[in-house]
């Protein structure tokens, strides 16, 4: 899927998780997703990505891998973030499991610290997937990720 020179926010609702998924996109890249209570007028809901995301939701397996993202957050928090793309669909880890997937130490407190400051101010979740990691912090509100967990086969 080429999302080559997008821009601009697009957002459908979905009734398995009862909320909007809005997604910004900036020169190609997803910038944002978030699960607004309301669907935004102005926001188009034609787009592949929430093709995608409809299929997942309906239970088909996607890890969005190959889906360019344009995370703006300091190189620490960066890579906790990207480390959570390394997490398998379907499994779950702890946030000092993260931690060491993204090269920190569990054991630091200013370690643990970056790696938790960046799950709960994840700008992209779905596709940075919060959801797989037990102990949160979330960005993903809590009604949504029990449906992804749901959707992915993980226990709530």
């Amino acid at each position: 899927m080429s999302l080559s020179g997008t821009s601009g926010v697009f957002a459908r609702q979905f009734d398995e998780i009862g909320r909007t998924v809005q997604i910004g996109f900036a020169g190609g890249r997803v910038i944002s997703v978030s699960f607004p209570a309301e669907h935004p007028g102005d926001a188009d809901g034609d787009h592949d990505l929430l093709d995608r995301i409809d299929a997942y939701l309906g239970g088909e397996r996607d890890e969005f891998a190959e889906v360019a993202l344009g995370l703006t957050v300091p190189t620490d928090r960066r890579e906790a973030l990207e480390a959570l793309r390394s997490v398998p669909y379907g499994e779950e880890v702890s946030v000092s499991r993260l931690a060491r997937l993204g090269g920190f130490d569990p054991d630091d407190p200013d370690d643990l610290e970056v790696v938790t400051g960046a799950l709960a101010d994840n700008p992209i979740p779905v596709l940075l997937p919060d959801h797989r990691v037990s102990g949160g912090p979330y960005a993903t509100p809590s009604d949504v990720r029990s449906e992804l967990r749901h959707v992915e086969g993980i226990s709530r």
